[in-house]
């Protein structure tokens, strides 16, 4: 799935050609995505509006038109949204095209279906919006995201602290794959309690995080199988990962062999030696 880096270098991608156009045409594939796509909403907030700004929450892209309405897309799986020549056939898995007023058509492409497209109306997008934030963490690049606000939340947790940045409802956008970098970056074991982080530790957390997540970016995001940027290229920060995906290699650090274990379910990759595990 697509994690903050991913889904910001499309939005930056997209913001280079899509504020001011217009959408000229809506195409839809009768196939359900996680939620059914809004076609009825789409033909009547976003047809025939022009496209104000994009903006990110989480891993969920925000494009705000002209007209109030707020059209909301979640990448899903398989990451691919982009700018494509209209006179280009349809891929397979193109579930929603919109042709735009200088012939590009913005394409959402799905193999797996695990993505999802709203409409909020410009008479409901305030409040839902406003709804739909409460139920998310706090940004990695906002203000909020501080010691204080990290200890108040972690602090009686017997969480692991790889879960608990992982947990949309805490820290919006962390996924498995910059958990791991981010904890190794900052020298902490992932089975390690949230609640036993002393304030140095949460304080690397946060630098190493707010690091690794630019260089991400700078990087076009990763490209594990099949992410592709809004111009339809790959990402290649995958090749600066110091732990996940490395299991059995030698760590850059101190030589040492990675481990992998499973931890909530997803592969965890450390270094035992650079991340030493602390349990009271």
């Amino acid at each position: 799935m697509p994690e903050l880096p991913e889904v910001e270098v499309t939005r930056l991608g997209l913001l280079m050609s899509l504020p001011g156009r217009c959408v000229t045409k809506i195409s839809s594939s009768n196939k359900r995505l996680r939620l059914p796509v809004p076609r009825k909403l789409l033909g009547e907030y976003v047809l025939g509006s022009a496209i104000a700004t994009i903006d990110r929450r989480a891993k969920y892209l925000l494009f705000r038109m002209q007209n109030g309405a707020i059209m909301v897309i979640h990448l899903g799986m398989t990451r691919k949204l982009g700018l494509i020549a209209s006179t280009t056939p349809p891929a397979p898995h193109d579930h929603l095209r919109l042709l735009l007023d200088d012939t590009m058509e913005l394409r959402f492409n799905d193999s797996r279906r695990f993505g999802c497209v709203l409409v909020w109306t410009p008479r409901e997008a305030e409040a839902m919006e406003a709804e739909f934030d409460a139920r998310l963490g706090v940004e990695p690049f906002s203000r909020k995201f501080n010691m204080q606000y990290l200890r108040q939340q972690g602090c009686s947790r017997k969480t692991a602290i790889k879960n608990f940045l992982m947990d949309g409802r805490v820290v919006a956008g962390i996924g498995n794959i910059y958990a791991n970098e981010i904890l190794f970056a900052a020298s902490i074991h992932p089975l390690t309690p949230a609640g036993l982080l002393a304030p140095g530790q949460w304080q690397a957390v946060i630098a190493s995080t707010r690091r690794i997540l630019k260089q991400a970016i700078r990087s076009g995001g990763s490209t594990i199988s099949d992410f592709l940027g809004s111009s339809g290229n790959p990402g290649y920060f995958q090749v600066q990962f110091k732990v996940y995906h490395r299991g059995d290699e030698k760590c850059h650090q101190c030589n040492n062999i990675i481990s992998k274990i499973i931890v909530g379910g997803r592969a965890t990759f450390f270094c035992p030696y650079c991340q030493p595990i602390k349990t009271e």
